[in-house]
This record gives structure tokens, C-alpha cells and sequence, in this order.
């Protein structure tokens, strides 16, 4: 886990939970918190999650953000962006192999419905990753 929490603002809450239940399940993450029309929070518990907002005066609307989401495998890749195609989003980068990123890096990229980029990825290389250790 390399962060507790990542929050976005998004225009209108239901429209945006409509979307993300969708594609959330598709990649198992389940909703670990939800304060009603205020902010719906995914992933495995509440100290790992991704959450939107209700944008307001006191939270105003994120900017453009690209989130990668980690799927357990290629099919689910596939399945997240035609299925978020099918619930409106539009395509930023089809499913495929990016091996300008690394070896084994296969993704897919759409824009959710306030125009974030959203990617789910498959690396055959998370956990064989040795972590950069510099002394300072």
C-alpha cells in the first residue's frame, strides 16, 4: 500500500458513484466508506482507499488527475474499460501492453465523467520490484 487515502472532488456524487461502483467491483474494490452525499470512499479498508467528493464551495472541483488502479489480472483490464465505455466514459488508451513503461505493463486508460484519467493496469512485475533504498 503506498498511500491511506486519495480524495477527488467530483461534480455531482451520484453520477460519479453510479460509475465508480461499477468499475470498483469490477477490479474488487468494495465501498469501505460512505458518509451520504458527501463522499463514497473504495478499496479494502479505510486506511486504503480511493474517494470522491462531493465538490462544494468549501471543496472545490479537482482539476484533471490521472489514477491508476492495480487489477489482478489482464481480463480485468479488459472488462473496466469496455465496461466503462459502456457507462459512458470515453477511451484514452485501449487495452494493450505498454512496454515503453516496463515489461509485462498492461493497461487501459478512460476518462470518468469529470474527465479524470483513470487507468486499471496488470504488471507481471509488482512484487518482483526491489524497492530503491539511497542513503542520504
Amino acid at each position: 500500500m503506498i498511500f491511506n487515502h486519495v480524495q477527488i472532488k467530483v461534480k455531482d456524487l451520484k453520477v460519479s458513484r453510479k460509475f465508480y461502483d461499477v468499475i470498483m467491483d469490477i477490479l474488487g474494490y468494495e465501498i469501505v466508506l460512505d458518509i451520504p452525499g458527501i463522499v463514497i470512499g473504495y478499496g479494502t479498508s479505510v486506511h486504503d482507499m480511493f474517494e470522491i467528493r462531493q465538490a462544494d464551495k468549501t471543496a472545490p472541483l479537482t482539476q484533471s488527475v490521472h489514477i491508476s488502479f492495480n487489477a489482478t489480472d489482464k481480463g480485468k483490464v479488459d472488462t473496466f474499460y469496455h465496461t466503462a465505455l459502456e457507462n459512458g466514459s470515453m477511451c484514452n488508451g485501449k487495452p494493450g501492453l505498454r512496454p515503453e513503461y516496463e515489461e509485462g505493463y498492461y493497461a487501459a486508460f478512460i476518462f470518468d465523467p469529470d474527465g479524470h484519467n483513470i487507468e486499471a493496469v496488470y504488471s507481471e512485475n509488482i512484487g518482483k520490484i526491489e524497492p530503491v533504498n539511497e542513503s542520504v
